[in-house]
């Protein structure tokens, strides 16, 4: 096992012995703390209550104590049907996986046995730097069933979290994913993941410039298929950017969220519990320490290595550079995945747990009013998953990943009902103005036969 998973496996001991002293409000479960109104599990079940009891204005209640927020539409409607039905959201057996600390660092640190095989392609950019993409092409045990329009297996294209850490559960979601008939494809950034790194320039936070140019390549290796998104955790910092300055031309069916971190700015200032800190710091120094010769002319390293904290390390790394350094409040305005959300024209389903320890509670991270008023964004808030778990007994998958391909499946369909009544619409508006279009020539034929001797002396006499 690397240096950081043995860390990590150190933390998740650690944890599970001190977790509640040494994290103090963060050491329960957030959701049974911190947030007002939330009551047991088993009476939220037995009265079909939510977690999201706070969030009451436009929040529907779901099995497993789960709610959706969002503003209500044709859309939200046929989302609520197909969330309902959902098998993947019914309670299960309490166990020792209940633990938010235990779903989050088994997620991180657990490997997936056995590990999908996968095909590498690098992409050269138009700054001739490079990105990876890997696609899962087995195993797959069960056969294959097809799931998108018209026939076409769609192309499911996953974003692992910032640091580049590629996890269980994001291997997990492309195994399940191909068994369901799609085409999983990784992205990695510059430097991650094996990607070499050709030049002394990294991805910023929520710049997607180079997420475009590999959705580019994607569209011109599938051009017919149609195109899914999945992030997780703090890695939709990009895909939330992409789609916000993209709009309608993301090329995105529709995408999903695993534990969103959403404030990033706030979450970057104000901190993690100090286990996951450590970690995901001591993780990005090991990855960049390779590069350290390379990034010797742009980056100032000491500082960089010497960092003791994530904002530290932001700031050493994209802010206090030698060529064109910038304060922390312009970067952040062109990093901010909330900057264009306005603009965002694809259904985006955000799944969050309310015991989230590294994103926090939800009435403090997340933007509710997103959920309340944009008519593409869905909040799936779950009591219980901690950050990017949602795990169950095994061997069965996290149920946030069948929950995310049912969601796709219901937009596939909902969206070909949409194109099935508009074209039934365009063919009666055409037979209809066809008619009009006859009676209108029957009566000027009509008039101009009644009419016929008037027309003849005018033209006659015009002829003269």
């Amino acid at each position: 096992m690397p240096l950081w998973g043995a860390a990590l496996a150190l933390i998740l001991a650690v944890l599970a012995l001190l977790g509640p002293r040494l994290l103090g409000p963060w050491g329960r479960a957030v959701g049974e703390r911190n947030l007002p109104g939330v009551q047991d599990r088993d009476d939220e079940e037995a009265d079909g209550g939510g977690p999201a009891d706070q969030f009451s204005d436009g929040s529907e209640p779901l099995p497993g104590g789960c709610s959706l927020v969002c503003k209500p539409s044709a859309l939200a409607q046929c989302l609520l049907r197909a969330l309902r039905r959902s098998a993947a959201l019914e309670p299960g057996p309490r166990s020792w996986l209940s633990g938010p600390h235990v779903q989050t660092l088994c997620h991180f640190v657990l490997p997936v046995v056995p590990g999908p095989e996968m095909a590498r392609e690098y992409l050269q950019l138009a700054d001739d730097g490079l990105v990876a993409l890997d696609w899962v092409v087995g195993p797959c045990v069960r056969g294959r069933r097809i799931t998108s329009a018209g026939g076409l297996p769609a192309v499911l294209l996953v974003i692992p979290n910032a640091w580049g850490r590629l996890t269980r559960n994001v291997l997990g979601l492309c195994l399940l994913a191909l068994e369901r008939g799609y085409y999983p494809v990784i992205f990695h950034r510059r430097g991650h993941h094996g990607c070499p790194l050709v030049s002394p320039r990294l991805q910023p936070f929520g710049d997607p410039s180079d997420l475009k140019e590999a959705v580019t390549y994607i569209r011109f290796r599938h051009p017919a298929s149609p195109l899914f998104a999945v992030s997780e955790g703090s890695g939709s910092a990009l895909l939330l950017s992409y789609l916000g300055e993209c709009g309608s031309s993301s090329y995105v069916t529709g995408a999903a969220c695993i534990s969103p971190v959403l404030r990033c700015r706030e979450w970057f200032e104000t901190g993690l519990p100090w286990p996951y800190e450590r970690g995901f710091l001591l993780h990005q120094k090991i990855t960049l320490s390779r590069y350290a010769t390379a990034l010797e002319d742009t980056v100032d390293t000491s500082r960089l290595f010497r960092s003791r904290s994530l904002r530290e390390f932001e700031e050493a790394l994209f802010c206090h550079t030698k060529s064109f350094p910038i304060s922390w409040d312009t970067y952040w305005d062109r990093n901010d995945p909330l900057r264009d959300v306005d603009e965002a024209a694809v259904p985006v389903l955000c799944i969050c747990s309310a015991d989230d320890p590294v994103c926090g509670p939800p009435d403090h991270t997340l933007t509710t009013e997103l959920f309340h008023s944009n008519p593409y964004f869905f909040l799936l808030l779950s009591r219980h998953g901690g950050h990017c778990g949602f795990l169950r007994q095994e061997p069965l998958p996290a149920w946030s990943h069948e929950v995310i391909l049912e969601s796709f499946r219901a937009l596939t369909e909902f969206f070909r009902m949409e194109e099935r009544m508009k074209g039934l619409s365009r063919h009666r508006a055409s037979f209809l103005g066809s008619r009009r279009r006859g009676g209108a020539l029957q009566r000027r034929e009509v008039s101009s036969s009644s009419n016929l001797e008037e027309i003849f002396s005018w033209k006659r006499s015009y002829t003269r």
